[in-house]
């Protein structure tokens, strides 16, 4: 009766919280899929087409760019600021006072800006003429490295330090929180067992953070998938959709041409590829844990 009760108070405390993410995400997301299977333009009546959109779009050879794109912002993101973080975490936790306070503020303050005033910000470090990354080289006598940055051939890459630099932060206090829970009498045992250094890293507090680390893959993967603003701020998709995402294909595509539909059915696409990736990433993880207990 009293894990009953326990279980009944859980429910009621969840209740609220499913009840506003249903409204507000899984009905818009149930919604916009019925949608993609329409010619409509957002006002008057729809047509239904069946999958005639989804044949569209995987014929448009800017959907594939866009794909490409996104695909490399997921392994930036994951391989960049997932291990970035993680390491900082760490020396943050093991360094306590002044300089691992600041250093925790520093690397968490872009999470407090505007993502509009991030991305105005790395565009005039990467402007050609006025920015400060080629008046480093110059002064530096590197000016056979000046380029223009957000150019078709160098826009998409240009774009990974920004990423990184914004959201690093975020995983950084998920890490800190994560070993900070670790009981000190882990950490004790471990020592007095003989493991310290890296192999204390790599036996003890990296496995027992496991679960948070797949979490933020998680996140990771599902932020990069979503991403819009930096771009479309910093290069709006260009130039000639060298820069171009699926969260950028999408906007321009549906409301440039008041395409609701088609535009619904790139959103559902979205849906589906970062349901996959996240899959994949977690039976990769599973995987290779099942194959080292194994071994």
């Amino acid at each position: 009766m009293k894990a009953f009760s326990n279980r009944k108070f859980i429910f009621i405390g969840l209740l609220p919280a499913m009840a506003i993410y249903t409204l507000f995400v899984f009905v818009p997301v149930i919604w916009s899929t019925y949608y993609s299977f329409f010619n409509w333009s957002g006002i008057g009546e729809a047509t239904f087409i069946g999958l005639n959109n989804y044949v569209e779009i995987f014929r448009d050879p800017i959907f594939w760019t866009a794909l490409k794109n996104n695909i490399i912002f997921v392994l930036a993101s994951v391989f960049g600021q997932i291990p970035l973080a993680l390491v900082v975490a760490i020396l943050v936790v093991k360094k306590s006072g002044m300089l691992s306070r600041f250093v925790r503020t520093a690397v968490f303050m872009p999470m407090v800006m505007s993502t509009v005033v991030i991305g105005m910000i790395w565009q005039y470090i990467y402007h050609p003429q006025i920015g400060i990354l080629n008046f480093l080289l110059d002064k530096l006598g590197l000016s056979n490295w000046q380029l223009v940055w957000l150019s078709e051939d160098y826009g998409m890459y240009s774009l990974i330090p920004p990423l990184i630099w914004s959201f690093v932060g975020l995983y950084l206090i998920i890490f800190i929180a994560a070993l900070q829970n670790i009981p000190g009498e882990i950490h004790d045992a471990a020592e007095l067992d003989g493991a310290t250094g890296a192999r204390k890293l790599f036996s003890v507090t990296l496995p027992m953070i496991k679960g948070t680390i797949m979490v933020a893959i998680v996140l990771c993967i599902s932020g990069s998938l979503k991403s819009f603003d930096l771009v479309y701020i910093m290069t709006r998709g260009g130039p000639a959709h060298s820069t171009e995402l699926l969260a950028t294909y999408m906007y321009n595509s549906t409301f440039s041409s008041y395409r609701y539909g088609f535009g619904s059915a790139i959103s559902t696409t979205i849906v589906l590829i970062s349901l996959i990736l996240i899959g994949i990433s977690q039976w990769l993880i599973s995987w290779k844990s099942k194959s080292k207990s194994n071994g």
